[in-house]
C-alpha cells in the first residue's frame, strides 16, 4: 500500500503545471525548464513517499517492541490493528481480532453503569484511563490498566480510538501479598498486632446482650534458653507448634501473635468463668512439646481482661492487657494476672509520662546529651567519654533515666530514642573535631530494640557519612540485659561485622548477669565495664577486691580493656592502679555535664593580653 502524498507543496504544484508544457511548448529552452520543474516535483513527491514509508516502518517497529498492548479501532470500536504485546497478553493473533469489536473481550465484572460512564467520559473528554477486567483467549480473566484516546478529524468528529493497556496481574498479586504481610505473622500465619486490633474492634461491635469478650495475652517464658540450647530454627518450630496447639484449642476464637513470644486470644462467651478459662488455657498449653525427641514443658505468663467490663475500646483494652502482663512478670515468671482498676491507676501517671516523652521526641528541645569523661586512674589523662541521655521536662524538671528509659522500652520508644542519641552524638563529635577539643572515642548505649529492628548498621553508616566521621569516633555499649534479650537474635555475626568496620564494642554493667563469661567467649568485644556495685566498697571489702582483681586478670588473658565505673575516691583510684586497671569513670574525676560545660573544661583558654599589649592597643 502506497502512503498518501501531500499535494500542499509548491514543487508538486509546479510540476503538475509544467507537465503539459513539456508537450506543447515548442521552444527547446522552455521545454527543458519545464522538464526540470517536473523532475524536481517528482523528486519531492518521491522523497515524501520515502519519508512516509520510513515513518510507517518506525511506527510498526515501535508498536512491535512496546511492552504495552496497543489497539487501533474505528469509531464502531472494531479492531483495525494490534501489536505483538496484545497477542502476548490476550492470546489472540492479529488476524483473529481485526474486524471484531473489543467489547467481546470484556470480562463480566463490570455492570452497564460502568460502561455508560466509560463511553460518556471518552466521548466528552477524548480520553479515559483506569483499571478494567478483560478475558484472555482461553477464558481466564485478568486485570489491566487501560488508556484510551479518541482520534478526531478536522471537524472534531471521532474517527478512531487508540488503546494502550498493561496486564497488572502481577502487581495485584504483590498488593495482595503486601496486604497479607501487613496483617499476618509470617512465621505462624496468625493475625498480627495490626490485624488483632481490627478483629477486636469487630468483636466489640458485634457483642449482643449477655455476651462478653475474654481476652488473654500469653507470654512464653524461657524461649531464649530454647534458642540458645537448640538453635533459632528449633525455637521457630516450637513457636509454630505452640501456635497450632493454641489455634486448635481455641477453635472459633481469635488467636494471633503480637511478635516474639507473645500471643493473644479473644473469646466471645456468655459464661462468667474468666478465671477458670485462664486456668484451663494454661494447663492445656503447658503440656509438654516434643522437639527433636526432647520433651519441653513451657512456662507461661498471662495478662488478661474482660470486655465490656474492663473497656469497650480496643486501644484501651490493649493497654490494660499489657499492663496486666507487665505486672504479672513483676511477680515472677509463670504467673497469671487479670487487669484490675488499681493497675490502671498505677499506670496512669506513667502513661502521661510516655505521652510527654513522645512529645519531647517530636520537639527535640527537651532532650539533651550529657557527657561523663573516662580517665587513667593514675595520671588523670582523658581517654574517652560516655554520652548519657537527659530529659528536662518543662513542668517536672530533670527526669531520671531510670524512670523514663524502662517506660520507653515498654512502649516501643527505645529505638527512636536510641536513634536520636546516635544522631546527636555524631553531630557533637563533628563539632568538636573542628575545635581544639581532645579527640577521644564517644561511647553510646545500644538497646535491644535497636538491634531487634535491624537498622542500627544503616543508621550508623548514615550518620558517619553525614558528619564526616570514622567508626573510631563512636563506641557502642551493650548491657548484659541486651545480650540476654532474645529479640536481638544471634548478635555474634552482627557485632563482628560492626567491629570489622572499626567500631569499638563494650559490655556495660559487667558482672550483673549470669552468663557474662559465656558471652565474652564468643562475642567480639573490646572492653568490659565493671559495674559500680563492685567498686563502691573498695578497697575495704575483701570480696569486692578479689572480684575486681579476678576480672582484671581474666580481661588481660582475653586481651580486653576494663573500665571501672563509679570511682569516687582517691583510695579507689589507688587500688585500681595497683590492680592494673587503666580506665576509670566516676565522680572522682568528673560528673556527667553538658557539652558547653565540657568545652569550658577541656578547650584551651586563650592567653590574656599583658598590660603593655593592652596599652599599645589603646594608643596614645
Amino acid at each position: 500500500m502506497w502512503p498518501p502524498v501531500s499535494l500542499n507543496r509548491p514543487l508538486i504544484w509546479a510540476a503538475l503545471i509544467a507537465l503539459p508544457a513539456c508537450i506543447w511548448i515548442s521552444d527547446a529552452a522552455l521545454r527543458m525548464v519545464a522538464v526540470t520543474v517536473v523532475t524536481l516535483g517528482l523528486w519531492d513527491a518521491w522523497r515524501q513517499v520515502r519519508r512516509q514509508r520510513l515513518w510507517g516502518r518506525l511506527s510498526q517497529d515501535a508498536m512491535g517492541i512496546a511492552n504495552d498492548a496497543m489497539v487501533m479501532s474505528d469509531v464502531e470500536n472494531r479492531v483495525i490493528a494490534v501489536n505483538p504485546a496484545f497477542t502476548e497478553i490476550t492470546g489472540y493473533e492479529s488476524h483473529e481480532m481485526v474486524g471484531r469489536k473489543l467489547d467481546t473481550l470484556a470480562a463480566p465484572r463490570h455492570d452497564k453503569t460502568f460502561y455508560q460512564h466509560f463511553w460518556s467520559t471518552l466521548k466528552s473528554t477524548g480520553r479515559w484511563e483506569g483499571e478494567l477486567w478483560n478475558r484472555r483467549k482461553h477464558g481466564d480473566e485478568y486485570p489491566e490498566w487501560l488508556k484510551v484516546r479518541a482520534v478526531t478529524d478536522k471537524r472534531g468528529k471521532i474517527t478512531h480510538y487508540i488503546s494502550l493497556f498493561t496486564d497488572i496481574s502481577a502487581q495485584k498479586a504483590r498488593e495482595r501479598d503486601l496486604r497479607r504481610i501487613g496483617y499476618e505473622d509470617p512465621l505462624t500465619g496468625l493475625p498480627n498486632r495490626r490485624r488483632l486490633h481490627d478483629l477486636m474492634e469487630s468483636r466489640l461491635r458485634q457483642l449482643r446482650a449477655g455476651e462478653s469478650l475474654d481476652i488473654a495475652l500469653v507470654d512464653i517464658d524461657g524461649l531464649k534458653s530454647v534458642n540458645d540450647s537448640m538453635g533459632v530454627e528449633q525455637g521457630d518450630r516450637l513457636l509454630a507448634r505452640f501456635a497450632q496447639r493454641l489455634t486448635s484449642y481455641m477453635a472459633g476464637s481469635v488467636v494471633g501473635r503480637l511478635g516474639g513470644d507473645e500471643f493473644m486470644v479473644i473469646r466471645t462467651t456468655t459464661f462468667d468463668d474468666h478465671d477458670k478459662w485462664i486456668t484451663n488455657l494454661r494447663d492445656h498449653m503447658s503440656s509438654p512439646f516434643e522437639i527433636n525427641e526432647q520433651s519441653l514443658r513451657l512456662g507461661l505468663t498471662i495478662g488478661s481482661c474482660r470486655a465490656p467490663e474492663d473497656g469497650r475500646d480496643s486501644g484501651v483494652l490493649f493497654q490494660r492487657l499489657e499492663s496486666a502482663l507487665y505486672n504479672a512478670k513483676r511477680l515472677g515468671r509463670n504467673h497469671s494476672l487479670r487487669f484490675r482498676p488499681a493497675l490502671d491507676k498505677q499506670d496512669n501517671p506513667q502513661l502521661a509520662l510516655v505521652s510527654d516523652l513522645r512529645a519531647a521526641l517530636v520537639s527535640g528541645d527537651q532532650l539533651e546529651l550529657y557527657f561523663q569523661t573516662q580517665h587513667h586512674p593514675g595520671t588523670g589523662e582523658l581517654l574517652g567519654m560516655e554520652a548519657l541521655l537527659r530529659w528536662k521536662h518543662p513542668r517536672d524538671g530533670m527526669i531520671s533515666p531510670g524512670e523514663f528509659i524502662p517506660l520507653a522500652e515498654r512502649h516501643g520508644l527505645m529505638a527512636e530514642l536510641g536513634s536520636w542519641v546516635i544522631e546527636k552524638a555524631c553531630a557533637q563529635q563533628a563539632h568538636w573535631a573542628n575545635t581544639e577539643m581532645p579527640t577521644v572515642t564517644m561511647w553510646v548505649n545500644i538497646s535491644a530494640l535497636q538491634l531487634f529492628h535491624g537498622d542500627l548498621e544503616t543508621l550508623l553508616a548514615t550518620c558517619l557519612k553525614r558528619y564526616r566521621l570514622t567508626p573510631a569516633h563512636i563506641g557502642l555499649e551493650l548491657t548484659e540485659s541486651v545480650l540476654l534479650d532474645e529479640r536481638a537474635g544471634d548478635m555474634g555475626p552482627r557485632l563482628k561485622a560492626l567491629r570489622d568496620q572499626g567500631y569499638a564494642i563494650a559490655i556495660d554493667d559487667f558482672g550483673t548477669g549470669y552468663s557474662s563469661l559465656g558471652y565474652l567467649k564468643r562475642l567480639p568485644v573490646d572492653k568490659i565495664k565493671l559495674d559500680r556495685a563492685f567498686i563502691r566498697e573498695l578497697p575495704g571489702d575483701q570480696a569486692d577486691a578479689a572480684i575486681v582483681k579476678a576480672v582484671l586478670s581474666m580481661a588481660e588473658g582475653l586481651s580486653l580493656g576494663v573500665v571501672a565505673e563509679g570511682v569516687e575516691t582517691k583510695e579507689q583510684c589507688d587500688f585500681l592502679v595497683e590492680a592494673g586497671c587503666h580506665i576509670v569513670q566516676g565522680f572522682y574525676f568528673a560528673r556527667p555535664i553538658s557539652a558547653q560545660a565540657l568545652e569550658q573544661r577541656w578547650l584551651p583558654t586563650p592567653p590574656s593580653p599583658s598590660r603593655n599589649d593592652a596599652m599599645a592597643k589603646a594608643g596614645p
